[in-house]
């Protein structure tokens, strides 16, 4: 039995180290001039995508610095192919270089190594100074032509280079060795260890234990059926778990659903208990009080104002549960966002001046955004009308477009009360009031913030409250054209 040992030991050794030079030898021989074009290629096309020209035509210090310190030249020119920047004394080499590429004229002593949409990557051979380059030319976004060369290293620095890249395969081959060593060993001297702990960890009723040694002798069956027996107890309790935690699950969601039931419910009836009791209350007045024709009128445009409450009430609710089951489908195209504001302030105009609001809005410009037109319009609706209708103090209503990063972002602000904090998440939930009794007067249901809140999650966008200086503010964001 020693002598099996040992010779698998000695067989397994002699396998690693030809595997090992075999393996070192391919490295070498396949991928070492590609590892080294190929970080001097990533330095290239970091240095490219690094370049960012300021107002003075000239480039970072960070961008100089990078440059130096990896050996790069670069030159930097406008479309007009007027010469903005290089970091070089002496340019002519490199202007001759950017002009014969922008013209196509490439020489016999240049190849090209890489060509992408917007760049290609050189290897040119200087004859008269007998040094190899390697090159990127192209344009950037901002319309500037660049050209970007470093020299390909000397021998010396080649050689280090290589010594690097040996180094690296050499501790990847030495920590898979040491780790291939160490499974070799642990397979022949420690599996009778390994089940001794596995048997305690069973008796503990921890079945994720496993045995790992593997092998075709007694011990190694034994191990599977160790692993066969433990895999068998832990599906079954696995699949206790999974019911429960089914089960748990199912009662939490139920008992959600019932109390959003509820809350609707109530809400809901709520909502429509006032109108309802209005509108009886003047009917029996109509029906049994003798009036004049006035006081009927009046008893009449009572009713007529309830029954409107209430027709927009459902029509509010059957505008958010289309939102929200995904049944309204959104109609996206492409509007200016500016025009669409424009006709909503205008649409509110007469109640504006009726209440001494002064609003402020830029309509100069054009902002082309993506978005349903209709809906959004829902959206400033909503901002403006609440705008309107909590705005105190001086009274002014002020609408602002602006950029924020690739998005839109529209503010309503309107000077008044702040909403207080631990309300300002709620306000977008349905039938949800800050001040219910302000709420009713004006005639609103708490469902206008709720259909604000659902369009804007239709679109992918975002929508939220703060409360600045001097009153609220209402935002919403829409993608950039």
């Amino acid at each position: 039995m020693k002598k099996s040992l040992k010779t698998r030991i000695a067989v397994s050794f002699l396998l690693l180290t030809v595997i090992s030079l075999v393996a070192i030898g391919v490295v070498h021989l396949f991928f070492l001039e590609d590892y080294y074009l190929t970080g001097k290629k990533n330095q290239l096309i970091t240095a490219k995508n690094m370049i960012s020209v300021d107002r003075n035509n000239n480039v970072s210090e960070d961008y100089t610095r990078f440059c130096a310190m990896n050996g790069l030249s670069f030159l930097l020119a406008d479309n007009n192919l007027n010469l903005l920047v290089t970091n070089v004394r002496e340019d002519r080499m490199l202007t001759a270089r950017m002009f014969g590429s922008i013209m196509g004229k490439e020489n016999e002593n240049s190849e090209i190594l890489e060509q992408e949409t917007g760049y290609q990557i050189l290897k040119y051979s200087d004859p008269s100074a007998s040094v190899d380059y390697l090159e990127i030319f192209g344009m950037t976004d901002d319309g500037y032509i660049y050209i970007i060369r470093c020299p390909l290293q000397s021998i010396h620095e080649a050689a280090e280079l290589s010594l690097r890249f040996y180094i690296v395969v050499g501790i990847i081959v030495i920590a898979a060795s040491v780790l291939v060593i160490l499974l070799i060993t642990g397979n022949i001297m420690a599996p009778i260890t390994e089940l001794s702990n596995l048997s305690v960890k069973m008796a503990g009723l921890d079945f994720n234990a496993r045995y790992t040694s593997g092998g075709s002798d007694e011990i190694g069956v034994l191990g599977e059926n160790f692993n066969i027996m433990s895999d068998r107890l832990e599906q079954s309790i696995s699949q206790l778990k999974t019911a429960n935690a089914q089960l748990e699950k199912d009662i939490a969601e139920k008992t959600q659903i019932d109390e959003m039931r509820r809350e609707f419910l109530s809400s809901v009836s709520h909502e429509l208990k006032t109108p309802i009791a209005l509108i009886a209350g003047y009917a029996e007045g109509l029906k049994e009080m003798q009036l004049d024709e006035e006081s009927r009128n009046y008893y009449c445009d009572v009713i007529m104002d309830e029954a409107n409450k209430m027709n927009k009430l459902v029509m509010e609710l059957l505008s958010l549960n289309h939102l929200e089951s995904g049944e309204d489908r959104l109609d996206i195209q492409r509007f200016d966002l500016i025009e669409l504001i424009s006709g909503v302030v205008e649409a509110h105009r007469l109640n504006i001046s009726a209440k001494g609001i002064t609003l402020e809005f830029d309509r100069n410009g054009k902002v082309p955004v993506w978005g349903d037109q209709f809906k959004i319009g829902e959206v400033i609706t909503n901002y403006l009308s609440n705008a309107c209708n909590y705005c105190e103090g001086e009274k002014i209503i002020r609408i602002t477009v602006s950029t924020a990063g690739n998005q839109i972002v529209t503010t309503v602000f309107n000077t008044g009360n702040h909403i207080p904090e631990d309300s300002l998440d709620k306000i977008w939930n349905k039938f949800y009031k800050v001040d219910k009794a302000r709420t009713r007067a004006y005639g609103g249901s708490g469902l206008g913030l709720s259909i604000v809140k659902a369009i804007m999650d239709a679109h992918g966008q975002s929508c939220w409250a703060a409360n600045v200086e001097g009153g609220v503010s209402f935002s919403f964001t829409l993608p950039i054209e």
